[in-house]
This record gives C-alpha cells, sequence and structure tokens, in this order.
C-alpha cells in the first residue's frame, strides 16, 4: 500500500501561456497567408464575373396643393386626403402601378436596344442611350413582333452582316445599307453608320414597352427620408446607370401628370354633373318664360299685384333651396352608385352648405386607397389568395360606413325638404285664394323665376369648378431629379475585399485549430505531463539527418557535438540519479507498440554510458522482432533465447562491440514460447550473473501494448524506461507507464520522450508549473533545446532555412 502511494501524485499545475498560443498560429503564417491569397483571388474572380448593378435616387415631396385662384372660385373640389402616412403608402402602391410604369416608359426611347459582347469574358454589356445603328422599323406589330437577339457585323461600305437564331438553328444572312429585310414578322433598314472595323459587332433587340415593366418595377425601391415626413425617397436599381436615372425621372414626371388628372377628375365629374343639369333646366327656363309671355297676350294681363310679387319671392326662395337639394339628393345617388359597383376612384361631385357627412371623405379616401392597392396586389396574387380575400373584407367594410354615412346624409337633407314644405304650405295657401287669372299668373311666374334662380345658380358653380380645375396643381414636387450614378452598389467591391479577408483569416486559423484538434498524437512534453504524474526523465531530440532502418550507426558517438547527442546526454546524466545506492542497475526500455525507438534509444543510452567508464552491456530482450544484431551487424545464430532453452550458457551470448565497455546479447532465433522464457527462473540467474560484471544492464524488451514480454523484466529492473515518440505515439500511450505501475506497484518508472521536434502547431499551450514537496524527488533537470541550434555549441547541427537557395548548389 506504501508503494501504490509513493506513485499515486496530483498532475502539475499548468497554466495558458498567450505567448505559446500567438507562436502556434505564427509557425503556419504561411497557411494562414495561403488561405488569404485565395480568399482574395476568388474575391476578384467573382468580382470580376458579376455584372455590376448601380443605384440613382430621386426625392419628391407630397404637399395638399389647391388651386391657386382661391378667391374666384371658392369651390373644394375632392375630399380630404387623410394622414400623411397612409397618403404616402397609398402613393407608393401608385408609383408601383402598371399603368404609370408603362406610360413612364413609352417616354423614353426603349424600341431598340443596343449590346455588346466583352472581350474577356463572353457576356453582353447594354450601352443605352448609346446607338451606335441608325435600325428603322419598317413594318412592326407591337403584338407580333421578332424578340431575339440579332447580331449585326460590318462587311464593307454597302453590306452587313446580320445573324441571329430560328428555332434553335443559327442563321446568318448579308443585306444591304437603306434596303428593307425582315426577320420574322418584323422588316428593318439599317444606314449606313460610317467606317466601321470589320471586327465590331452590335447586338440589338427589339422591344415593347411591356418588356421593361419587369425590369423597372424589380428595381424600383421607395421609402420615407424620415418617419412622419412627407418627402419621400425614389430609387433605381439597374445595370445600367443612365437607364436607370432616365426611367425614375420618366416615373416622377409621369407621376406628377396622373396626379394632376387625378385632382382634376374631381372638378371634371362636378361640371359634367352641373351640366346635365342645366340641360334639364335649360328647356324648363324657356319654357316657363314662353308660357308667362303667351297668357299675358291672351289674358292681357300688364303684371300682378304687390301681394302677389311678395307670394312669389317667398315661394321663390323656398323653391329654389329645395331644387338645391334635390340635386345634392341626385350626386348622393350617383356616389353610391359609383360605390356599390366598385369604381376605382369615387368621390363626391356636389356638395353645399355642409349637408353631407364630414367623415365621408375619409371613407372615400382610405376607400381608393384601398382599391389602389388591390389592384397592385392583383398583379401577383390571384382572385381567391387569402391576401386578396383580407383586402376585400377591408374594403367592404369601408364601403358599409361610406354608405351608412351617405344614408345619414340623405336622412338630413330630406328632413331640410320636409321643413321647407311645411314653411312652403301657407304660401300655396295664400295663392290659392287669389283671383283665377292672378293665380295662374303668379304660378307662371314663380316657375320661371325657380328655374332661371337654380340655372342661375348651377351656372355659378360650373364657372367656379372650371376655375378650380385650371388652377389645380399635382400634390407632389420633385425635389431632386436622378442623376447617373457610375458608383456600382453591386457587388459591393470594399465588402466583398473585406469578407475575403476575414473568411482567409478564418480558414486559416480554422484550419490550423482542426488540425490540432483531429490530431491524435503527442509532439511534446507538455502534453504527456497533462495526462501522467510519471516523470519525465529526458527528452531526446530528433536525429537532423536521415537514419537507416536498423540504426546501424550509433549516432550519439557519430555526432558528438550535436544537439541531439546532449540531449542523449542529458538523459544519461538524469539515469545516474536513479537507484543511485544501486552499484549495479538494471534498467529496462520499452514502449506501447512497435516503432517508437526504444531499441534506438537502448543504443545511444548504451554508448554514452560507455563513455564515462561505466561497464554496460545491451540485452535484446524482444524475442519475437529484435533488430539489434542487424545494428551491430553480426549473425542471430546464438543469442537470449538459446540461452533460456538451456542450449547454452551466458559466457557463450555474450558479444564485444567495437565501442569500449559496451558488450550486447543478441536475442536469438525466435522461439515459440517467448513469455514463458522470460518468466524463467534462468532470466533471472542470468541478471544475478551479469551484475558481478557490468555497472549498467539495459535490456530492450517487447512493446509492452502489444505482448506481455516484458512483465517480469519490469518487475526485477530498477528502472523502467517508457519511451514515448513524438508525432507517433498517441495520447493512450501516456496513460500505460502510470497504469502499470500502479497494477505492478512499480515505483521506479519514468518516460523519454524521444525523437522530438519543434513543432508549434501541435505544442501544447499550456506551462507547467511544478509545484509541491515532491518537485525534486519527482521531476529531474532536462532541455529540449528548443531556440538553440543557431547557439554556436552545436557546430555538427547545420540548421537549413527553406529560403536559403544556396544549399541547393552544394554537394
Amino acid at each position: 500500500m506504501e508503494e501504490t502511494d509513493k506513485i499515486q501524485h496530483k498532475l502539475p499545475n499548468q497554466e495558458i501561456d498567450y505567448f505559446k498560443i500567438v507562436k502556434i498560429f505564427l509557425s503556419r503564417w504561411y497557411w494562414i497567408a495561403g488561405s488569404l491569397i485565395i480568399c482574395m483571388i476568388i474575391g476578384n474572380v467573382y468580382l470580376w464575373y458579376t455584372p455590376k448593378t448601380y443605384a440613382t435616387s430621386g426625392t419628391m415631396k407630397f404637399e395638399e396643393k389647391k388651386s391657386e385662384l382661391p378667391d374666384l372660385g371658392g369651390l373644394t373640389t375632392g375630399v380630404s386626403q387623410g394622414s400623411s402616412s397612409s397618403r404616402i403608402q397609398s402613393e407608393t402602391i401608385v408609383l408601383q402601378s402598371t399603368p404609370l410604369l408603362l406610360n413612364a416608359i413609352r417616354h423614353l426611347d426603349y424600341r431598340i436596344s443596343f449590346y455588346v459582347v466583352g472581350r474577356v469574358i463572353n457576356r453582353t454589356s447594354e450601352i443605352y442611350p448609346r446607338k451606335p445603328l441608325d435600325v428603322q422599323l419598317v413594318k412592326f406589330d407591337s403584338l407580333n413582333f421578332f424578340h431575339d437577339l440579332i447580331t449585326f457585323r460590318p462587311i464593307d461600305k454597302s453590306t452587313f452582316s446580320i445573324s441571329y437564331k430560328n428555332s434553335g438553328k443559327d442563321i446568318v444572312n448579308i443585306y444591304k445599307y437603306n434596303v428593307p429585310f425582315t426577320i420574322g414578322p418584323t422588316s428593318f433598314s439599317i444606314k449606313y453608320p460610317g467606317d466601321l472595323p470589320k471586327s465590331a459587332a452590335y447586338l440589338f433587340i427589339v422591344n415593347s414597352a411591356e418588356d421593361f415593366i419587369g425590369r423597372v418595377r424589380g428595381g424600383l425601391r421607395t421609402s420615407e427620408t424620415a418617419k412622419n415626413s412627407s418627402i419621400i425617397s425614389l430609387q433605381e436599381i439597374d445595370s445600367n446607370p443612365q437607364f436607370a436615372a432616365d426611367v425614375l425621372n420618366a416615373i416622377m414626371k409621369e407621376y406628377l401628370n396622373y396626379d394632376r388628372n387625378q385632382r382634376t377628375l374631381s372638378a371634371s365629374q362636378m361640371i359634367d354633373f352641373i351640366d346635365k343639369q342645366l340641360d334639364i333646366l335649360s328647356g324648363e327656363v324657356k319654357g316657363s318664360e314662353n308660357s308667362i309671355a303667351q297668357y299675358r297676350q291672351s289674358k292681357k294681363l300688364m303684371d300682378v299685384s304687390a301681394a302677389s310679387d311678395m307670394a312669389i319671392g317667398k315661394a321663390k326662395d323656398i323653391e329654389e333651396q329645395r331644387s338645391v337639394l334635390n340635386i345634392q339628393l341626385l350626386a348622393i345617388d350617383q356616389l353610391k352608385e359609383e360605390i356599390i359597383k366598385g369604381k376605382d376612384n369615387a368621390d363626391l361631385n356636389f356638395n353645399i352648405g355642409g349637408m353631407i357627412d364630414s367623415q365621408l371623405g375619409d371613407f372615400l379616401n382610405s376607400l381608393n386607397s384601398l382599391l389602389v392597392e388591390k389592384n397592385s396586389l392583383l398583379k401577383t396574387y390571384n382572385n381567391n389568395s387569402q391576401p386578396i380575400q383580407d383586402i376585400n373584407q377591408q374594403i367592404l367594410q369601408i364601403k358599409n360606413n361610406a354608405l351608412n354615412s351617405l344614408n345619414s346624409s340623405i336622412a338630413l337633407i330630406e328632413n331640410k325638404m320636409k321643413f321647407l314644405d311645411a314653411q312652403l304650405a301657407p304660401i300655396n295657401q295664400q295663392i290659392a285664394e287669389m283671383p283665377a287669372t292672378e293665380r295662374d299668373m303668379v304660378s307662371l311666374k314663380r316657375d320661371f323665376e325657380i328655374n332661371d334662380k337654380v340655372y342661375s345658380f348651377l351656372s355659378e358653380k360650373k364657372l367656379d369648378a372650371q376655375i378650380s380645375s385650371a388652377g389645380i396643381l399635382p400634390g407632389a414636387t420633385i425635389i431632386d431629379l436622378a442623376q447617373p450614378n457610375n458608383s456600382p452598389v453591386s457587388p459591393d467591391e470594399h465588402g466583398i475585399h473585406r469578407l475575403a479577408i476575414i473568411l482567409g483569416m478564418v480558414i486559416g486559423l480554422g484550419v490550423i485549430v482542426l488540425i490540432r484538434i483531429l490530431n491524435p498524437y503527442i509532439y511534446d512534453k507538455e502534453t504527456i505531463e497533462s495526462l501522467t504524474t510519471i516523470p519525465i526523465i529526458g527528452v531526446i531530440r530528433k536525429f537532423p539527418e536521415e537514419i537507416d532502418e536498423f540504426s546501424s550507426q550509433i549516432l550519439a558517438i557519430r555526432k558528438p557535438k550535436s544537439i541531439f547527442a546532449e540531449s542523449v546526454r542529458s538523459v544519461r546524466t538524469n539515469l545516474n540519479f536513479l537507484a543511485s545506492e544501486k552499484k549495479s542497475k538494471i534498467i529496462c526500455i520499452t514502449s506501447e507498440v512497435a516503432g517508437e525507438g526504444k531499441s534506438f534509444v537502448a543504443v545511444n543510452l548504451t554508448s554514452t554510458l560507455s563513455l564515462i567508464d561505466k561497464k554496460v552491456i545491451l540485452i535484446a530482450a524482444d524475442l519475437r522482432r529484435s533488430k539489434l544484431h542487424k545494428t551491430f551487424h553480426v549473425p542471430n545464430d546464438i543469442g537470449l533465447s538459446n540461452y533460456l532453452s538451456h542450449q547454452c550458457e551466458a559466457g557463450d551470448i555474450i558479444n564485444h562491440s567495437n565501442q569500449k565497455n559496451l558488450d550486447f546479447i543478441i536475442s536469438g532465433p525466435v522461439p515459440p514460447n517467448p513469455s514463458e522464457l522470460l518468466y524463467s527462473n534462468r532470466m533471472t540467474v542470468l541478471m544475478e550473473q551479469l551484475k558481478l560484471s557490468y555497472d549498467i544492464i539495459m535490456i530492450d524488451t517487447a512493446p509492452i501494448g502489444l505482448v506481455s514480454d516484458a512483465i517480469p523484466l519490469l518487475r526485477m529492473s530498477d528502472i523502467n524506461l517508457f519511451v514515448i515518440r513524438s508525432g507517433k505515439s498517441k495520447f493512450y500511450a501516456a496513460t500505460i507507464p502510470q497504469r502499470i505501475a500502479l497494477e505492478y506497484h512499480l515505483d521506479n518508472t519514468v518516460i523519454v520522450l524521444n525523437a522530438f521536434a519543434e513543432d508549434l502547431l501541435h505544442s501544447r499551450y499550456y506551462t507547467t508549473k511544478f509545484t509541491g514537496e515532491n518537485y525534486g524527488a519527482r521531476y529531474y533537470y532536462y532541455s529540449d533545446y528548443s531556440g538553440y541550434a543557431s547557439s554556436g555549441y552545436y557546430i555538427d547541427e547545420k540548421e537549413k532555412k527553406w529560403w536559403d537557395v544556396r544549399r541547393l548548389f552544394k554537394r
């Protein structure tokens, strides 16, 4: 139990080394630089191949413009416009409506578009507004014409070639200038354009206004410049900056015409309504006038009495008011009919004396806006879709509200007429009591004066409406006309470059992080220290040159002034501190799997130990796959397996090397039972015999992670050396020494990190902090000699830089 406690130590404290993290990323700076370059190239290729789009903008201000001649008319046409926000939303829908866009496009030179083909990339580009050719349409039907691209190439001063596709076939024909030619249902004529190089080629296509609707509407954007303001910003995005500016200006100007016409429509409707009433009254006035003249002539009357004149005056005033109210009822009936039938624009044509509900104007305004919005939605949705059903429900509600308001106004007018009838009744009674002749004359005169008065009243209203109509201005003003903007908005060059840099950095850093995450191997001592409490006795550097398969060269002796040799000597020094009380030490070397360099470490450690007057013997105890005989260039006929199987004695298997104080025992032929032989008592006897003659007995065993052959040797040894190879051993290998030590109660196990080469990419970004009472007993001085290759102490070490091209010319 005490031995178990000896090997149960806490892992050393490890702190994050931020400077080391930076060094890890800088160690693969060329990966980051490469990903940056690749992303920048991809970004530039994308910018090169992606068509550029441009944006131009204009500004309009919506305002309630009334007649510029208010003192002459005093007649208000139309109804109130409602809130600014709702109006801007409604007008935005109008701006994007198909009729308005079509009228705007027709103001442009849209009929024929010209294109050129790029030299580097085979892509056509529109050259609007430039017209390199004068193409005349000799025969053109707007409903049936040739829609595909036509390619023009000059041949000489009198002829040119025309090529196009028809039913998938390429057709090329030669024509003369100023002579009509026909392609499909369309006939053309091209005037001589002057001297053109024979390599020149122009493409053109015949358009209709409808062909541009999708292009214009797709690029049109509207927004308020400020919340609840009456100023709206319009933007047109297109691949041609001049076309974008021209079409946006045409849209704004066309909107002004549309708005002016809409505002004039109310006055025009009122004038038409009054004209109809005047036509009716004109005949009645003339008929009443003729009746009075004929009655006077037949009855030989000169005039009526003063009482009759007074009665006529009172009746005339009341009848005049009734007539005006009747006209008002006619206007209301007409408006109700417009609302019920669902006309696109409903407006009150006649209102006098505040007889109409004040909310009616808001209802009509909302109704007209919803009707415009519905027409816009119908371009995208069908009648059964949910958005159309929702707006139909809103329209129905507004119509009900408007009809209720009109019914209230009708009731008010009818009550007014009843009141007037009550006032008229006594006057009619007074007239009825007059003499028959005078009574008839009063009746005729009353009808004439009433009709005449109403006729004059309507004539005045017509004049007022005409004056107001003449002075109506549009309800919007163009503040800024659109100007061509030659700076593309898409693709965003700066944004693409910025994204390329960010992606390049992220990809480069991400690859480094990903490779580290996916890495299953141990590369440095900090990683081992984070996985086990077994101490590391040393770090053996990777030999900078190529090593043969069997390590036949004892490199620590051949290159005594190299960093590699110094790292081996460092392990040798620390071994002297282990089991120092023992006169003769048994050192057992093992590893998890084959290929981790235990035999290589054993050969070089024994060679360096022999240099300090230590009598050393190296035993090849891997009876299955030993290569020690090839290292020392001797046959593997008689060795340890022969001794353990009683075929020879110990003196028969000991070989002497060329190195002073260094002997070795090879493995011998492979036996059928290597594990049982190593467990035999004869192996213990051999160790006791060798202790009498040697200071160091180094045993090279089989990999402990593959077979159990090394277990008896580990239990009898004074020092167990577990080899972990940098870049070869996996994380699990670092946990094996501690597990074996706990299982077999060993407190003499140490680790050697073999073939270490500084690779910051896979290095651990923690720094080990050794603290505690066992620090001196459990950890040893060693160095990985990182960064000292050029210090001048290791004169055999010639570090080769990748940028040193001179080494290519040296042999």
